[in-house]
């Protein structure tokens, strides 16, 4: 297979994402290593991405002068590298391994910033595609992923005085987790074949970590209207763009097996995202989401702002 039919294949397809980037934040806010998030790499076929992702929260209602036992980063930088192997026809295997910078901002009258960065929870599954149907119109098809997230990060943050952090402060969780997904693409919305319709879902089932705590579980729904206005004719390069919208939940804490009541929530968010392919195998994305509308709760954090930026290589790898 030449590099052009190489690359070909690979555009359109995607590894299920992102991950999360987990115990910090969610699997796959924003853009991923491909434009649509349904397809499997072909046989063979590999890819490594970076993503680094920014994310903003407002600040809980009662953090004057304290840090709650339920508070999430105010700043989180989250730098992902992104392993993808398609090892069978319809089967991807994804690693992703993150470094996490979290920052709490406190206010009042002990006002200043704690966290710190380590090593993140490492998350690895597996894309099954079950259904693939092309037609004149274009290509429907539709994926499901599962697998852990393991407890391979930091939980040794501490504050100023060497009081060790809330573990929704640290970059790892310290409990083992079940991530679960579901994608589906659909081109050739309304007939027209630069009109990619794009719908991830996915949940983060969390177990019990470090301190007798259990971090909330979190779902997240992801829908992105890309259009792509210029594709050159040997399929190196592409460009596309379209807005999106994001619905995340996040389920209550508990510490010591008390409900932390409060302190999870629903967040509506909106962007835009754009995906170039600069040239064969070498693509780069760029995303932006921001709040639309969130619930109230003393101890609930919505994002307010997400901005991710990556890059891809893909290459065919030989065993």
């Amino acid at each position: 297979m030449g590099l052009r039919k190489l690359t070909y294949e690979w555009i359109r397809s995607p590894v299920a994402l992102a991950l999360l980037l987990l115990c910090a934040v969610s699997p796959a806010r924003a853009q991923g290593p491909a434009p649509e998030s349904a397809p499997t790499l072909f046989p063979g076929g590999a890819l490594v991405s970076y993503n680094s992702a920014f994310t903003t929260r407002g600040s809980p209602l009662d953090a004057e002068g304290a840090i709650p036992a339920t508070a999430r980063p105010t700043f989180s930088h989250q730098g992902t590298v992104n392993f993808t192997w398609g090892f069978h026809t319809n089967f991807d295997l994804t690693v992703l391994v993150p470094v996490v910078t979290n920052h709490f901002q406190i206010a009042g009258l002990n006002a200043g910033t704690v966290g710190g960065t380590g090593l993140g929870d490492a998350v690895v599954f597996v894309k099954y595609r079950f259904y693939r149907r092309d037609s004149e119109r274009g290509t429907t098809q539709a994926s499901v992923s599962f697998g852990p997230k393991l407890p391979t990060g930091s939980t040794s943050l501490t504050d100023r005085i060497g009081n060790v952090l809330p573990d929704s402060l640290q970059p790892g969780s310290g409990s083992t987790d079940l991530f679960l997904a579901a994608n589906w693409t659909y081109t050739g919305l309304f007939n027209y074949k630069r009109l990619v319709a794009d719908e991830d879902f996915h949940w983060l089932w969390r177990g019990k970590g470090t301190h007798e705590t259990r971090l909330g579980s979190d779902g997240e729904s992801r829908f992105w209207l890309s259009y792509r206005p210029y594709e050159s004719s040997q399929v190196g390069r592409e460009w596309f763009i379209g807005p999106e919208v994001i619905w995340a939940h996040l389920e209550n804490d508990r510490l010591t097996g008390i409900t932390q009541r409060g302190s999870g929530g629903d967040v509506l968010l909106a962007g835009l995202t754009t995906f170039v392919g600069v040239r064969p195998g070498t693509h780069v994305w760029l995303g932006m989401d921001w709040d639309v509308a969130h619930t109230h709760g003393a101890a609930f954090m919505p994002v307010r702002r997400d901005i991710s930026i990556g890059i891809t290589q893909q290459f065919r790898m030989h065993l």
